[in-house]
């Protein structure tokens, strides 16, 4: 298959692109700040500025990571091919608020999360605007996401506090569940 990863170069995009390389082709789009992984194929462009770039291309799927915004979408969106069969969003579970029940089901409304404020407003617009842009689009909401090659000292600080018996503060009156994948 012809996979475009958007990134390619940090954490989870780069743990993506590296996964599919292997038996595929893939494309990452990014802007060539960063080093980029072996074995695949690099597109340098910002997102918000593709113009015709990408319409020389067939993807099969495009795995959307690096979406915060409803803008980040339809830039996107607008700038692919005809053809592409699947289209995969990395949303967040900070599009739920923090008084629905945890852990987070996706059955659960979205709406305003006062923890992670506009970037859990922003994903709840770039997922808005997905299915009207891209109706074979599916949304994926993970939860905190950490292991190798993370780029935020976010989640192992929770882990070495914990190891460490330090002391570590959790939201509200520290009974909040944390989800980690």
């Amino acid at each position: 298959m012809n996979i475009l990863v958007t990134g390619g170069t940090v954490f989870v995009s780069k743990y993506i692109a590296n996964y599919f390389k292997n038996n595929n082709e893939v494309f990452v789009l990014n802007r060539n700040t960063k080093k980029q992984l072996d074995g695949v194929h690099l597109i340098e462009a910002d997102r918000h500025n593709l113009g015709n770039i990408l319409k020389e291309y067939n993807f099969d799927v495009v795995l959307d990571i690096c979406a915060y915004t409803g803008e980040d979408v339809s830039d996107l969106t607008d700038a692919l091919p005809d053809g592409v069969k699947d289209y995969i969003l990395i949303s967040s579970s900070a599009v739920y608020p923090e008084t629905n029940v945890q852990p987070f089901t996706e059955e659960q409304e979205i709406g305003s999360n006062s923890i992670w404020g506009n970037y859990g407003t922003n994903k709840i617009e770039a997922e808005k605007i997905l299915p009207s842009r891209m109706p074979a689009a599916y949304i994926l909401r993970p939860p905190y996401l950490y292991g190798p090659m993370q780029n935020v000292y976010r989640e192992p600080f929770v882990f070495e506090c914990a190891l460490s018996n330090r002391v570590f503060y959790i939201p509200k009156d520290g009974t909040m569940k944390m989800q980690f994948f």
